[in-house]
């Protein structure tokens, strides 16, 4: 049982390292431009309490660094991109340790795509890897199918399915005859809608916006809350997790709260996983980490990368 460590603000093949080059940025999306003025310090900048603000900037960073143009349905969970761009490289680093060391081709499953579809986006344009992303909401991957079809060069390498059972995370999405490099999962980080709106006020005061101001990140309510939160999450998908042990290679999930670490890990063990591994992560001053396990021994896991890495179109089972 291995766990790593990272101490660098982002990961170093992280495209978006340093201070934003608006100059760019603007010029890759010019609506951009209407928002950039110069901070307190004269530097220019945004203000990241302007939801507006804060789509445009991610939607130039998406553009500038991976050529993907994004368009975001109203409503939808942004994610802020350097962030979810370091889960990736950190899963590329994991995989790469049963492929002697190199970034292997690979088949990801990505549970809770959301309409945003960031991971498979990123993924694709960055390592070519095909995906096949998941969500319970109709609308999320109808909206999600939207973004990928405006970027054809990335058609064949993403496809998205509805999860059509609301109770269940990986069962019932992945046949018998499909095989998986990874999955990864940004669970939903709250207990209940309560909760949700609690951090929703806490965040809304700490901006120092008014009560009545949209949450700059937004999200539906699948994306912010479930019952007991990303413990519970976390722990269905750890138990859904044992009847695809011979045909994903690691499981992965984010892990906001670390505190939550202990309880996941003792789920794991009593399972007897063959691999279980925490990989820590920080973007500037926020830590952040992702719990990875897997059933299979490294050699199966090796066989399983040469498998998946040659399919046709993502999960599709075909060698």
């Amino acid at each position: 049982m291995k766990k790593s460590a990272s101490t660098s603000p982002f990961h170093a093949r992280n495209r978006h390292q340093g201070e934003y080059d608006f100059a760019a940025l603007t010029a890759a999306h010019p609506p951009l431009a209407a928002k950039v003025r110069p901070n307190g310090y004269g530097v220019q900048s945004v203000d990241f309490a302007d939801p507006d603000a804060v789509m445009l900037l991610n939607q130039a960073l998406i553009k500038l660094f991976y050529d993907i143009d994004w368009q975001l349905a109203p409503g939808s969970l942004c994610p802020p991109v350097p962030g979810r761009a370091d889960y990736l490289h950190y899963l590329a680093d994991l995989l790469a340790l049963d492929n002697h060391g190199a970034i292997p081709a690979a088949d990801v499953l990505d549970i809770g795509c959301g309409a945003n579809c960031i991971y498979p986006l990123i993924g694709a344009a960055e390592y070519g890897w095909r995906f096949t992303g998941t969500d319970i909401d109709e609308a999320a991957i109808k909206a999600a199918n939207r973004i990928v079809a405006a970027n054809p060069r990335l058609t064949r390498q993403i496809r998205l399915r509805r999860q059509k059972n609301s109770d269940a995370i990986l069962a019932g999405v992945v046949s018998k005859n499909e095989f998986f490099s990874a999955v990864m999962c940004n669970p939903p980080f709250h207990a209940s809608a309560d909760e949700a709106a609690m951090g929703t006020q806490r965040k809304v005061r700490n901006l120092g916006l008014d009560k009545s101001a949209p949450l700059n990140f937004g999200g539906q309510h699948n994306e912010l809350w479930y019952p007991g939160g990303e413990k519970a999450f976390i722990g269905k998908m750890i138990a859904e997790s044992v009847a695809l042990g011979r045909q994903i290679g690691w499981f992965t999930s984010l892990v906001s709260r670390k505190e939550n670490l202990p309880a996941l890990e003792k789920q794991l063990q009593a399972r007897d996983v063959a691999d279980m591994r925490v990989v820590n992560m920080a973007q500037g001053q926020k830590q952040s980490r992702f719990l990875a396990w897997s059933f299979m021994p490294a050699a199966a896991r090796s066989k399983l990368l040469s498998r998946t890495g040659n399919q046709g179109l993502p999960g599709t089972g075909k060698v």
